[in-house]
């Protein structure tokens, strides 16, 4: 059989002129098409059973008062997509972060620099951190890949929301509810630490004693929102970051999502948005908390049911969200950004006294079942810690917002470090995000670690003395990159 070839001549150039423009001007109207944006939420409530880390000693988990989340929120520029992740968790390992980094990569195309993990630090959650919370390089348990999977569920679904949107940023003031945790005292007043040595502070001293001084450090009072709504007016997400810990109070062998899940609840019923959809999620991250609380030391309240206080922090601080929101001018022309690096940070390994300590405590009676022995727990940690390397990296990320930048850090981070990142990023709109893509204990600053006092001890504290401001330096230099 004859076939006949089919010749297709080439176009004319001023056809193949007039294509390219009509190209060129697609890809133009794509880029300008404005922010879009999506938001989703994904159970990680574990099953009963489990051990609750919150305190020096596990509790069972015996009843859920309410559930735990993952709360996504998905932006999207036309050139840059990124997705916020905040877990009601006391912390993230970070196996679970690269697994379900690695999982969004794969079902959105989200690059893992693009993608911000955090953990509230809700005390009445089981534990993400592992079997082996205190163990550098650990495989994922059952739970821990539970999470990272439905984290990238979270995501997925996120991305699958995602439409034409509006965005604002505005900060509201919410001082009555954050205080300095750590109090200078009167001399003889400050008992020993659990190595036999003393400390300049004491973490939580008795509320109320004529033995405190003064606090060892700032308070962070601003609550820092990103509020996103579709172009129709309706809300997607609000995405708050406030320095507070935990609130704690639950029930005996609760698990809870703490006054972060209350406060989402609360914020999406002052905004009529409880039903929408696609949904409206109220996001509430950890902002620098790591020597702040909800207690007030030198006008103590009275004990309260279980779960009051917590409510009234959440309720307080929804509303004052609300209220703030009224004040937002929203805008499409938002430009999304990110810069993520690993720089190699010094562990605070234990040296030969240490060791000689921890051995000799080991080798002595054990405690009785049931009881916090802190020598004890601390020999078993610093045993621990030796097994660390010399240095590990450090996952340090900014995102960049419209005129906001966020920087994150995987540690309980010193309040004076947040605002410290806030004087000195180049963008007015900066705040930190703590517990961010892994846990590596307390970071106080070099003038605290003087101090002592429990968030430097040893295990509780991972990082070298002068890590904060070597992971301040690099923070700040990705935020100039993204500031240009």
């Amino acid at each position: 059989m004859n076939r006949k070839r089919l010749w297709i001549s080439p176009p004319p150039p001023i056809v193949l002129a007039m294509t390219l423009v009509l190209a060129f001007a697609g890809l133009a109207a794509a880029a300008d098409a404005g922010l879009r944006a999506g938001a989703a939420v994904s159970n990680i409530t574990p099953p009963l059973g489990g051990d609750i880390v919150g305190n020096f000693l596990p509790i069972t988990a015996k009843h859920i008062h309410d559930q735990l989340h993952a709360r996504c929120l998905v932006l999207d520029d036309g050139h840059t997509r990124l997705a916020l992740v905040v877990c009601d968790l006391l912390g993230i390992d970070r196996v679970v972060s690269d697994e379900a980094r690695k999982l969004i990569d794969k079902a959105t195309g989200i690059g893992r620099e693009q993608v911000l993990i955090s953990a509230t630090h809700t005390h009445s959650a089981t534990s993400a951190l592992g079997e082996e919370r205190f163990r550098f390089d650990q495989p994922l348990d059952e739970y821990q890949r539970f999470v990272a999977t439905r984290i990238a569920d979270g995501v997925a679904c996120a991305a699958n929301n995602l439409r034409p949107a509006e965005l604002a940023f505005v900060t509201v003031e919410a001082p009555e509810h954050v205080f300095n945790r750590r109090w200078h005292m009167r001399p003889g007043s400050i008992p020993p630490n659990p190595f036999g040595g003393s400390d300049l502070v004491k973490m939580n001293p008795p509320a109320g004693s004529p033995n405190l001084l003064d606090p060892a450090g700032p308070t962070d009072p601003t609550v820092s929102i990103i509020a996103v709504r579709g172009v129709d007016g309706r809300p997607i997400s609000v995405f708050s970051a406030y320095s507070l810990h935990y609130v704690g109070g639950v029930g005996p062998g609760h698990i809870s999502a703490d006054y972060y899940g209350m406060f989402c609840d609360e914020l999406a019923h002052l905004l009529d948005a409880e039903r929408l959809d696609p949904p409206f999620v109220a996001i509430m991250a950890n902002g620098t908390s790591g020597d702040i609380n909800n207690i007030n030391f030198r006008t103590p309240r009275p004990r309260a049911e279980a779960y009051h206080q917590m409510r009234v922090v959440a309720h307080d601080v929804a509303r004052k969200v609300a209220d703030g929101l009224g004040a937002a001018k929203y805008t499409a022309a938002i430009k999304l950004d990110a810069r993520y690096r690993e720089p190699q940070i010094a562990v605070r390994l234990p040296d030969e006294e240490q060791l000689a300590w921890a051995n000799k405590r080991l080798a002595g009676a054990a405690p009785e079942p049931g009881k916090a022995d802190l020598s004890y727990i601390y020999a078993k940690r610093v045993l621990e810690m030796a097994k660390y390397p010399v240095k590990i990296p450090i996952a340090l990320q900014v995102l960049r917002i419209g005129p906001v930048c966020i920087g994150t850090m995987p540690n309980e981070v010193f309040s004076e470090i947040g605002l410290d990142f806030k004087r000195r990023a180049p963008l007015a709109g900066s705040f930190m995000v703590e517990l961010n893509h892994g846990y590596y204990g307390y970071l106080p600053t070099p003038r605290q670690h003087e101090l002592g006092g429990y968030e430097t001890w040893l295990s509780t504290n991972r990082l070298e003395k002068h890590a904060s401001e070597k992971m301040l330096a690099e923070l700040l230099e990705m935020s100039a990159e993204i500031a240009k």
